[in-house]
């Protein structure tokens, strides 16, 4: 069995596709462990779902957008009205239910609320059993056996792992900083465990001008801005060797992302 980490989805179906494809990636035999932010982005949310459940081995990480969606599914309310690339979720499992999606957008109102926000007429008993065991499986993080850590965005080192709350997992940004730091200044990150690696996504690799993953330290970012245009990234776990797939814009030319991030 080979272990594998995947960045940050966002919709982009196509791209997950390719990646999987060049990896050499084996549904049956290989496992999947996936970093979180499956949903929201590009508009084959639905459709990178169905290829993820065919995959037997795999582990899933709860990534913010997912947690949104996921509160949807439990209450019918988004908690983020639809907005940051939830609408193109709501657009794909519309399509797939055969449902004429109705939206009703409201505008910022003021500076303190900066996002269009959206009232949809999808529901939660539009969206397939399997995928709402998909979302209400995942993880807040991972450890395997050889003490590599999987989180979507961090977590606390002043702290054992197990004692970070799970919206500071999600939600965190510090962690990859203090890596880079450690990196420019050639010292090493101190944990209140012992680890061999950390796999983190949440934090576009675009903002540091590259849509290549990133290391700081023992902290490695593979979130590859595949959300905003950039590329998605499979790597092998224990190797680190890693394969991208092309440039989501070019997969996806006709998105309003894609026009939104040119």
């Amino acid at each position: 069995m080979n272990k594998f980490v995947l960045g940050d989805v966002h919709g982009t179906h196509k791209a997950l596709v390719q990646v999987l494809e060049r990896s050499g990636f084996d549904y049956e035999k290989d496992l999947l462990v996936t970093i979180g932010d499956i949903v929201d982005g590009y508009g084959d949310t639905y459709m990178a779902v169905e290829e993820l459940l065919k995959i037997k081995n795999r582990i899933d990480i709860v990534g913010n957008h997912d947690d949104w969606f996921f509160d949807f599914i439990e209450t019918g309310i988004h908690p983020d009205g639809w907005a940051q690339g939830g609408l193109s979720t709501a657009e794909s499992y519309a399509k797939a239910a055969n449902i004429e999606l109705k939206v009703q957008s409201k505008k910022p109102t003021s500076i303190r609320h900066e996002k269009t926000t959206h009232i949809l007429n999808l529901n939660p008993n539009d969206i397939p059993d399997t995928h709402k065991e998909f979302f209400r499986k995942q993880n807040k993080y991972y450890i395997d056996e050889d003490k590599n850590v999987f989180v979507h965005g961090g977590f606390m080192r002043s702290l054992p792992i197990g004692e970070t709350h799970k919206e500071y997992m999600m939600w965190d940004r510090a962690l990859f900083n203090q890596a880079l730091s450690a990196k420019s200044s050639k010292t090493k990150l101190k944990f209140q465990e012992e680890y061999r690696r950390i796999f983190i996504g949440h934090t576009t690799t675009q903002c540091w001008n590259t849509t290549e993953p990133m290391r700081g330290d023992i902290v490695w970012n593979v979130d590859t801005g595949a959300g905003g245009g950039g590329k998605l990234t499979i790597m092998n776990v224990d190797t680190e060797e890693y394969w991208q797939s092309d440039n989501v814009r070019d997969l996806y030319p006709d998105d309003p992302r894609t026009k939104k991030f040119k």
